[in-house]
């Protein structure tokens, strides 16, 4: 069977792999670049998140994050994209190389624009 893409969803796809190896390399220039000046971040702080507005508020975040978590990363085990949105389901790894020792599941929603990610929405299971 062949799937026929448009070319906004594909530049979405593209831009949210760009963004998964970025981050997974704990760059936090190259993710910023990545990412809008206006960026909305919710992570998954329970109950609801905490909200990070602005290119400078995501950074501080990222780089808090690699600092705490020297071994975090992603593994995106789905990945689901129409137009400008993007849902990816993944594992996240956050203690060791060996995620039965730590690690969460979850899903982000994000939203692309002009190639970047403007809108990064985060929720975890349990």
């Amino acid at each position: 069977m062949t799937v026929t893409m448009d070319a906004q969803t594909k530049a979405t796809i593209e831009a949210i792999e760009r963004f998964n190896e970025a981050f997974n390399t704990h760059d936090v220039d190259a993710i910023m670049r990545l990412m809008t000046e206006d960026v909305v971040f919710d992570n998954t702080h329970p109950p609801d998140g905490k909200r990070y507005e602005g290119a400078a508020a995501v950074a501080g975040f990222w780089t808090t994050l690699f600092s705490s978590r020297p071994r975090a990363w992603f593994d995106t085990e789905d990945l689901i994209a129409t137009g400008d949105r993007c849902v990816t389901q993944w594992l996240f790894t956050f203690d060791s190389d060996d995620p039965s020792v730590g690690h969460v599941r979850g899903v982000d929603i994000f939203r692309v624009r002009d190639g970047k990610v403007c809108e990064k929405f985060s929720y975890v299971k349990g």
